[in-house]
């Protein structure tokens, strides 16, 4: 092949990768899989280092390798990066619209664009002639540090503008951030190998920028979000802020998907209320809203104070990080048997409620933190999640502060704690001879995805094995209504509607049983997997551990445990107490799940369902042969969304994946023999 046709075929490969990625990581729907663009890449590996003087500063090739630096080079920004002021109430976004009105000695409605505040670092992305040739932090807004070469690792960061018509010189600014799940990854797999553990995701991203070597920038989870533009020469951009950013979206950036517009004030609190809402779902972390004059001409005739512009402000959202005294630390025991150490703090206002108690997760966190009762920490609460302790204060160390001491007995039966090798979490050895994992079992197994008993909850529950009424869970079904009358707060009635459910709870489904049973690390999919490879109880007791991973999402771990777990005489005697008690099901033939009309697919569920709830949507697509996932990825292939549906709906648009709604689901229900009464 003569030398022209190489560089040809070279150009195509990058074009068509550049493409690639683009769908990948910009737009979040790749038209091919994995495996296509990673062919395609060898190929222009290989050309490359066949032919050198063909390879250029844009090739996908060319995003790391270089040799890492011995420091950082300032950088001055030709056009400061400056900070915003905050609003924190609605009466600071009324006094921000009131400014502007003033300034611009005008009545007239105000258009602001809106933007999620991701919560990240700031950076500068320079361009000439269409080509990276620089990236820098914000610093101090009038002088950063020169990052290009981490940079350039991250795959949302175009090295070479798409399309036509942008300038000849453009800076492009932005926040590189981590997305949760990134994060959580790069936490873990510290953890396992005694690694730097981050406190949150932007200081994970801020890390991972600021490392001497871009092949670490390039082994973490980082994105680009594109929100304004610095410099701009020999070029013209349109004349509102939202235009520009989609024209930046045209030449390969990555911009916020829940931008929006809105006139006057009073759609924009109608804006930061929803994002609120939408927040704890969202893939990154956002700390509040960004609210911008949308026309560039006001954008100029408001002008800047000293560090910030007088058009934008950033309407705060709660903390989700607080700093507060550890006041004690106390173990509690889990279902399992799992000792978790649990903070009890001086109580913080943080993530919208009141904090009095976080986790300190297991004995190698609190050896990583260096904590000590009495220390000043920092605590932190994104969404639904449990709060913990993050880090310490260590300026703060009062000299009253105590050592913290992992107690190597259980604090409730006094068995030894173990630590087996390669698990992090240390467990009490006593089994179900210990009260706290025997209650925690217990309540386990009358919950209402298990046996779904109706009135013994978790209060109930300590009482009944406090009081010696119950030791396992087949003398739950020994009760007398009685006994349950005799205790503190429940009267007769009560206790017959106790007895009553317990009753009614003896006809149940086999995969509710197993799920019921509480062996480690078998969920609700787990059961029904089990029950439908394998059909009845007996089967599933005597399958080896290498039966059992031969069915679906079944590893050696799982296997392990329910192998264990069936065969040890105790278990062989709960369940023939329980069946002697009355517990039945009816036997199901074992399922091809290959023959299954759904198999294969992945759905979601969101929103309310009329018909159902969502748990009953799910065991109905289950039963189908469907994998019903918790969140909306690329992979899902439908939306069930209900009323009220949210982000994973909002994204799923986003993905173009397929959607239905109720009617429509029950449809597809009715046409595989499911029809509801």
């Amino acid at each position: 092949m003569d030398q022209q046709a190489l560089a040809a075929q070279v150009a195509k490969l990058r074009s068509t990768l550049d493409q690639y990625s683009y769908e990948y990581y910009v737009q979040d729907n790749p038209s091919v899989p994995d495996a296509e663009y990673d062919s395609l890449y060898q190929q222009l590996v290989t050309l490359e280092r066949a032919h050198p003087e063909l390879v250029t500063p844009d090739s996908p090739t060319q995003r790391v390798g270089a040799a890492p630096l011995s420091e950082f080079v300032s950088v001055a920004h030709e056009m400061p990066m400056l900070s915003l002021d905050n609003a924190f109430s609605d009466e600071d976004m009324q006094d921000f619209e009131r400014r502007i009105s003033d300034r611009l000695k005008s009545q007239e409605t105000i258009e602001f664009a809106c933007e999620p505040k991701l919560d990240g670092i700031a950076v500068s992305l320079l361009y000439e002639e269409g080509l990276l040739v620089r990236g820098a932090t914000r610093g101090d807004g009038q002088n950063g540090e020169d990052i290009t070469l981490n940079v350039r690792t991250i795959k949302s960061i175009p090295l070479k503008l798409r399309g036509e018509g942008y300038p000849r010189r453009l800076e492009v600014r932005g926040e590189i951030y981590m997305p949760k799940q990134g994060f959580e990854a790069l936490n873990e797999q510290a953890r396992s190998s005694g690694g730097k553990v981050f406190v949150n995701p932007r200081n994970a991203a801020a890390g991972s920028l600021r490392v001497l070597d871009s092949n670490i920038t390039a082994s973490r989870p980082l994105e680009l979000c594109t929100y304004s533009v610095g410099v701009v020469a020999e070029g013209a951009l349109p004349n509102t802020h939202t235009a520009v950013l989609e024209a930046l979206s045209g030449w390969g950036f990555r911009i916020n998907k829940h931008m929006a517009k809105a006139r006057g004030v009073g759609e924009c609190l109608v804006y930061y209320r929803r994002m609120a809402e939408l927040r704890d779902d969202l893939p990154y972390d956002i700390d509040g809203i960004v609210f911008k004059v949308n026309r560039l001409d006001l954008q100029q005739q408001l002008g800047f104070v000293s560090r910030a512009p007088r058009w934008a402000i950033a309407f705060k959202f709660p903390a989700q990080e607080q700093m507060t005294e550890l006041l004690d630390v106390e173990f509690q025991v889990g279902r399992t048997g799992a000792v978790t150490p649990v903070a009890r703090l001086e109580p913080v206002f943080v993530g919208g409620v009141t904090v009095s108690n976080a986790t300190l997760h297991n004995r190698d966190e609190i050896e990583r933190l260096g904590v000590m009762v009495g220390d000043t920490v920092i605590v932190r609460r994104a969404g639904d999640v449990i709060p913990q302790v993050v880090s310490v204060v260590a300026g703060k160390r009062p000299d009253h502060a105590v050592p913290i001491h992992f107690p190597d007995t259980c604090p409730v039966c006094g068995s030894p704690v173990e630590t087996a090798p390669g698990e992090a979490v240390a467990r009490c050895s006593g089994g179900l001879i210990c009260p706290a994992q025997r209650k925690e079992s217990l309540k386990h197994f009358a919950s209402r995805k298990a046996m779904d008993i109706e009135g013994l909850g978790d209060k109930l529950v300590e009482v009944l094995v406090d009081q010696g009424l119950i030791k396992g869970a087949e003398d739950i079904y020994l009760l007398q209504a009685e006994q349950v009358a005799a205790l503190e707060r429940m009267g007769q009635k009560s206790a017959e509607n106790l007895i009553a459910s317990i009753e009614k709870s003896k006809a149940t489904t086999l995969a509710k049983f197993i799920f019921a049973l509480g062996i480690r690390e078998v969920g609700e999919a787990t059961a029904r997997n089990l029950v439908s490879a394998l059909g009845t109880l007996e089967a599933i007791g005597a399958a080896d551990e290498e039966a059992l991973q031969q069915i679906p999402d079944i590893g050696p771990v799982v296997a392990h445990f329910i192998y264990e777990w069936f065969s040890q005489a105790e278990h062989q005697q709960l369940i023939a107490a329980l069946r002697a008690a009355g517990l039945h099901w009816q036997e199901q033939p074992v399922t091809d799940q290959t023959a299954l009309p759904l198999n294969g697919t992945t759905y979601v569920v969101t929103g309310s369902l009329e018909a159902m709830g969502r748990d009953d949507a799910k065991a109905h697509l289950l039963s189908l042969g469907a994998k019903v996932a918790g969140s909306v990825s690329k992979k899902t292939d439908c939306v069930v969304a209900g009323p009220g549906a949210g982000s994973k709906l909002t994204k799923a648009q986003e993905l173009g994946i397929k959607i239905i709604d109720e009617e429509a689901f029950l449809s597809l229900l009715a046409s595989h023999g499911i029809v509801l009464g």
